[in-house]
């Protein structure tokens, strides 16, 4: 499967393929505009600015798998990310990213980069471990998504190079991101 072949639905309902991306470096994002990863946006947005010039684009799927965390239509939530947090780079339809209903890109995104786990030194990292553990044991053996923010790292050729989780210093995601640029 190519990345550049999978099929999206933009904030206006339009299906529409990855293949305006080609040539770029993307970051993937499951978003929520109600997670204490949402600030996030701020740092993607930054870094959409920043390095948009040298081929990044940051793509935001938002999701309400975590928590009931990104409630609200896509018009609602792109007005909060436009009018909060200045969000200029591409949002698309809402998607669920694991079980049944998962849409393509996931699939294809997790099947790429499984889960790595959490740095459970810092205190985000040891929570996250310590909440998931809870509810499944066995967690940290799957590819799912884990929780809101996850991101994937897809370079010029549409190879998905890294996974980063919620927990990740964005400082770690943005030197990561400008090596591949």
């Amino acid at each position: 499967m190519n990345i550049y072949d999978i099929k999206v639905q933009n904030m206006q309902g339009e299906t529409q393929t990855l293949e305006t991306y080609r040539n770029k470096v993307l970051l993937i994002v499951n978003t929520a505009t109600e997670c204490g990863f949402t600030p996030h946006y701020a740092d993607l947005q930054e870094m959409y600015e920043k390095y948009a010039e040298r081929g990044l684009v940051v793509l935001d799927f938002p999701c309400d798998q975590f928590g009931h965390q990104a409630p609200g239509t896509e018009a609602e939530i792109a007005k909060f990310c436009t009018s909060r947090f200045g969000v200029t780079f591409p949002q698309f339809a809402k998607v669920e990213v694991n079980g049944e209903k998962a849409c393509e890109l996931f699939k294809f995104l997790k099947q790429e980069q499984g889960f790595k786990g959490f740095d459970t030194t810092t205190d985000a990292g040891a929570f996250m471990d310590k909440m998931l553990s809870r509810a499944d044991a066995d967690y940290a053996k799957k590819s799912d998504i884990k929780w809101n923010f996850t991101k994937f790292l897809v370079n010029r050729d549409g190879k998905v190079i890294d996974r980063f989780e919620p927990t990740e210093d964005m400082a770690d995601v943005e030197a990561k991101v400008t090596q591949v640029l």
